[in-house]
């Protein structure tokens, strides 16, 4: 629990920090034991633009989690820029910037997304 406790008061600080708007909307990860979760977010309006998980039909959940990770940060990019948003503002959601949260940010990077 205690874990928990610290990711959400490091969640806090980073998200005192930025915030989505429409032109630079904010990508915020959310990682579990099983699945990554990835949504592009606009907070001025208060919704999701695009979102993406290993759970989805068109991501090929198969591999190690770095490798489904991977697959979905391309996915994400591809959405992305399907709808026009090219810059978004990086939330790691309390998370450390290491393993699986790292694989996808870089592969949405590679994918032609810049933050």
């Amino acid at each position: 629990m205690q874990n928990r406790e610290n990711r959400l008061r490091r969640k806090k600080r980073i998200r005192a920090k930025i915030s989505g708007s429409s032109e630079r909307p904010r990508l915020s990860i959310f990682r579990s034991a099983r699945h990554i979760y990835v949504q592009v977010i606009d907070d001025e309006q208060g919704t999701t633009l695009v979102s993406s998980s290993t759970l989805m039909k068109d991501v090929d959940a198969s591999g190690t989690k770095i490798e489904q990770a991977k697959k979905v940060g391309a996915a994400i990019a591809k959405a992305c820029l399907e709808k026009g948003i090219e810059k978004v503002v990086f939330d790691r959601n309390g998370f450390l910037y290491h393993g699986r949260v790292r694989a996808l940010a870089e592969s949405a990077r590679e994918a032609g997304l810049n933050f």
